[in-house]
């Protein structure tokens, strides 16, 4: 029987992603030249941007001052924030899972005044009483234990619990912590390939509620 449902939060309720795609694109073009591709900037979808400098340092040679394009990424980004949204069809299936008396989470890679902000910003903050993020671990997703530190807070088994993703990474982090997955890719990680025991839905407008807490 599902007890709960943990949601991740950055490109699954807020589609923070393809904003942040499209500003390091801008950066990286400004201050090295460099055309990022969207299958070199998954890499970091769903983990840490030190994934994505990793990778760039060493298959391309480029030499990344981490600290001046993360400044100015995070500039650019809040200059533009405001275009940003629920994605369509997340505050529905949220109110539902609460109506049906389920225990609702957070377990986001992001830190926690950054996923607080914007669960207060759009007034669904008091749905999630319970939220792990970056400072609640020492390996953020794909790593379980922000996943596995949510399920023992909210007193449940994993296979009592249901995760809610968009990344790779991030169903791979719950498949690990022992839970069910479903995913709802959004524009930047909708290429991706997905574990066969993932459930995946191309919006939540068409997830079928009762199919997922079977």
């Amino acid at each position: 029987m599902i007890k709960a449902v943990i949601f991740d939060f950055d490109g699954t309720i807020v589609d923070t992603e393809s904003l942040w795609f499209e500003v390091f694109k801008a950066v990286l073009s400004e201050d090295y030249g460099f055309d990022l591709k969207l299958e070199e900037f998954a890499k970091c979808i769903g983990t840490t941007d030190d994934i994505l400098f990793d990778y760039l340092d060493s298959m391309h040679g480029i030499s990344i001052d981490r600290n001046s394009v993360q400044e100015k990424t995070e500039k650019v980004f809040q200059s533009q924030r405001e275009i940003l949204t629920l994605r369509e069809g997340v505050q529905e299936l949220i109110e539902k899972f609460a109506e049906r008396g389920l225990q609702l989470g957070v377990a986001s890679s992001s830190g926690r005044e950054w996923v607080l902000h914007f669960l207060k910003e759009f007034g669904i903050e008091s749905y999630f009483p319970v939220i792990k993020t970056k400072e609640d671990v020492e390996k953020v997703k794909p790593d379980p234990a922000l996943y596995i530190k949510a399920l023992e807070e909210m007193g449940v088994k994993p296979e009592e619990a249901i995760a809610i993703e968009d990344s790779a990474n991030g169903s791979i982090a719950a498949i690990k912590a022992g839970m069910s997955c479903v995913a709802v890719p959004n524009d930047v990680t909708a290429f991706l390939a997905f574990h066969e025991k993932v459930l995946r839905y191309k919006t939540f407008s068409e997830t079928s509620f009762e199919e997922l807490i079977k």
